[in-house]
């Protein structure tokens, strides 16, 4: 079919007349998704043409790569209406002549955007096996970009398991290796590369698949790939990713906000750059199923309502979680570092409960220090769990004399109101005198039953090691998502409860309203000292503490106090 020359005022999220007539013709339903952003479909480009053959090969090329994974394993690939309508026809289907007066593809640099679920790395999988192995480029160069070694390891077993499941490209003498596959008949390959140095020098790059751009913290990978295909006649690179947290500058920021000016016209046109992103605005009712539906193409078929409502059910339950979803699944750019726990929830009568220290004389507790700033603030935590399950906890805080002046003009002059009362203590220069935590801590250990005292190994080796030679128990707990986020979480579950009695500790109360956490993809949360609005210091000691004390040992019981067991007399 040859592109029509209509004329006719369209918006650039409506699909062009030629794929639409696609669309009908293989039998394919028109999506009622419409994207949130997409760039024209490069129909004005000088010699341009819709080539539905070109569209038809790629979709008969991944039928042949069955699905791996899941109930649906074994059953071949079958893609559906919406990746043909905004990706697989508009990328493959529009070709205009080259310099050597050959038709080649249009779009070369592609982003797409999807909340996840929606089989966005189940596709982009297989298009790179076609444009390694079926699009006629001998020699084919095929990279999968991925942030880290890590998620290299893990984008190259789906890999692993489509080329060894296809009997096609067994077939076709397409080989899965260690950590390549590659069809040694035309040179050609597909591999997984997680920096500039994993590339080959001088790569020529035929295609590249970008995973999830909005973890990649530099645009160094990016560039060396987008600047290796030079010397190929139709070159793809594709970047899939779902939406970032909403800072501006990260390599994905950038080359979002490039589609969105390509989309309202307003920078130069690049006929090359084609994309499509999948989302709501900013504010659409979360929770509201057609909200869901509209931010998610796949709908009803690779993502499920059931499964949406369960998370949608969860983000009610925080600022956090809330964030989480509408980034993940609706598609819209909200930071995952918000404020989780909200002040009216610490301010609770039951939680501001006055703790007495006297009365917890003698009483098993917990500790948690953090060290992080020495020049500006060091805190303790201690935690006194209850049979009830139930948690009291006070604080210890230090802070250099010299710092006091910087610290009144961050909380409104509190800071000295502070040390007057006795909440904050001060240490003589311009850098916290270890000396003063170490006697504070000896002295707690002497008055209260401290088993366990948990601390960050960065910057705490000395006062450590003194600690231990004093007899303390210290262990170590590194500040990552796996560590801190079920104590974290529990936190919030205790205060709401009311189970959690902090005693109205103002400097700790400084520390909950700055706190922000940072929320991963499997919704693990922890704080985030970098975008907190202040010191949070007092808080990270708190989850410190509650994380030993959540896995303290269980009392062991003798037979002689279980109440059913009686007197055995023989």
């Amino acid at each position: 079919m040859t592109a029509t020359r209509t004329r006719s005022r369209r918006t650039s999220a409506e699909l062009s007349p030629e794929v639409q007539w696609y669309l009908r013709e293989r039998g394919y339903e028109i999506p009622e998704c419409t994207p949130l952003v997409r760039t024209p479909e490069p129909r004005n480009v000088k010699g341009a043409l819709f080539d539905p053959e070109r569209v038809d090969k790629v979709i008969r090329a991944l039928r042949l790569l069955p699905h791996t994974q899941g109930k649906w394993a074994g059953r071949p690939f079958e893609p559906d209406a919406w990746q043909v309508a905004y990706i697989i026809a508009p990328v493959f289907g529009w070709v205009a002549p080259n310099d050597d007066g050959e038709l080649s593809r249009i779009a070369q640099y592609v982003f797409v955007e999807l909340p996840r679920k929606n089989g966005k790395t189940s596709l982009g999988a297989r298009l790179m096996m076609y444009l390694a192995f079926a699009d006629g480029e001998a020699g084919a160069q095929v990279f999968t970009v991925a942030a880290s070694k890590d998620q290299a390891r893990h984008a190259f077993g789906p890999l692993k398991q489509i080329a060894q499941a296809s009997k096609a490209l067994r077939d076709g003498g397409v080989v899965a290796k260690r950590d390549i596959i590659e069809q040694p008949a035309t040179g050609s390959y597909l591999q997984v590369v997680a920096s500039v140095g994993d590339l080959l020098h001088g790569a020529n790059v035929h295609a590249a698949n970008v995973d999830e751009l909005h973890v990649h913290k530099t645009k160094d990978v990016l560039e060396a790939v987008e600047t290796g295909t030079g010397a190929r006649a139709q070159p793809l690179v594709l970047i899939i990713t779902t939406a970032d947290d909403g800072r501006q500058d990260t390599v994905y920021a950038q080359r979002r906000e490039l589609i969105e000016k390509q989309a309202k016209g307003t920078s130069k046109r690049n006929p090359a750059m084609y994309g499509v992103v999948f989302g709501v605005p900013r504010e659409a009712d979360p929770f509201d199923e057609k909200t869901w539906k509209a931010a998610n193409p796949g709908y009803g078929l690779s993502v499920s309502r059931a499964y949406l409502a369960s998370k949608a059910a969860t983000a009610k339950e925080s600022p956090a979680d809330l964030a989480s979803f509408q980034r993940l699944h609706l598609g819209i750019r909200t930071k995952q570092t918000t404020k989780y726990i909200e002040l009216d929830v610490w301010d609770r009568p039951v939680n501001a409960t006055h703790v007495i220290e006297d009365a917890l004389r003698g009483r098993e507790c917990y500790g948690g220090l953090d060290l992080a700033a020495t020049s500006d603030l060091c805190a303790l935590a201690l935690d006194f769990p209850a049979a009830d399950g139930s948690h009291d906890v006070v604080w210890r805080y230090w802070t250099p004399e010299d710092n006091i002046r910087r610290l009144d003009e961050r909380t409104a002059g509190l800071a000295t109101v502070w040390v007057r009362q006795g909440w904050l203590r001060t240490t003589p220069g311009d850098v916290v005198d270890y000396d003063f935590i170490r006697a504070q801590i000896n002295e707690d250990r002497a008055r209260y039953d401290v088993r366990e005292i948990a601390y960050d190994p960065w910057n705490a080796t000395q006062l450590v090691n003194q600690l231990t030679d004093d007899g303390a128990e210290m262990v170590k707990m590194r500040q990552g998502f796996i560590s801190m986020s079920p104590p974290t979480k529990e936190l919030l579950r205790l205060l709401r409860e009311g189970k959690y009695r902090h005693g109205g500790n103002p400097l700790t109360r400084w520390c909950i309203d700055n706190l922000a956490v940072a929320m991963d993809a499997a919704g693990n949360v922890k704080p985030d000292k970098a975008r907190s609005g202040d010191k949070v210091d007092g808080v990270v000691a708190a989850v410190q503490a509650l994380d030993r004390a959540n896995n303290r040992p269980a009392p062991v019981r003798s037979a002689y106090e279980d109440e059913d067991r009686g007197l055995m007399v023989v």
